[in-house]
């Protein structure tokens, strides 16, 4: 989710949460700024918006299909120019995804990433939950699933088989 700095006026922020809600291609249950991909617009003097993106990975396929989505959005609310810039950092994580989309996700039936604890303990062995019978007695069949940033997973206790998206 974007938040909005001081030095953030309130067209800005209200093109911002416009450019959060564009759904994710790849993962439409989500929007962009559920992801945390989002990471603010600017308007120039010249009247054109700039919007920053972080990507999941360094070469998402789905970055070119955002950018799109963005521009029509921002150009449908009248914005008559748009660019979107990648940026890279700060990196994207998976913190960055809000606590709603953790819940979209897992409603989905993508078991969400685990948020990560800064300066705590780092687990020794990983549990997923199945996002379909909530048992972690699940197992790893293809660290790569639809896409780069999910796993293939079986439930062991409901056979049920299902995408985890990666911490990172």
């Amino acid at each position: 989710m974007v938040t909005a700095d001081a030095g953030t006026t309130r067209l800005e922020a209200e093109l911002a949460t416009l450019a959060g809600s564009v759904p994710d291609p790849e993962l439409p249950v989500l929007t962009l700024g559920e992801l945390g991909v989002v990471r603010g617009v600017r308007m120039h003097e010249d009247g054109h918006a700039e919007v920053t993106l972080t990507p999941t990975y360094t070469g998402c396929p789905a970055i070119e299909a955002m950018s799109a989505d963005i521009e029509r959005a921002l150009i449908g609310h009248g914005i008559p120019e748009v660019t979107v810039t990648t940026v890279l950092a700060p990196a994207w994580s998976t913190d960055d995804i809000s606590a709603e989309g953790r819940r979209k996700l897992a409603e989905f039936g993508i078991a969400p990433p685990r948020p990560h604890a800064a300066g705590g303990p780092v687990p020794v062995t990983l549990s997923v939950r199945c996002p379909n019978c909530g048992s972690t007695d699940t197992e790893l069949l293809s660290r790569f699933s639809s896409t780069a940033c999910k796993a293939l997973r079986r439930c062991t206790a409901c056979r049920e088989p299902f995408d985890h998206f990666k911490e990172l």
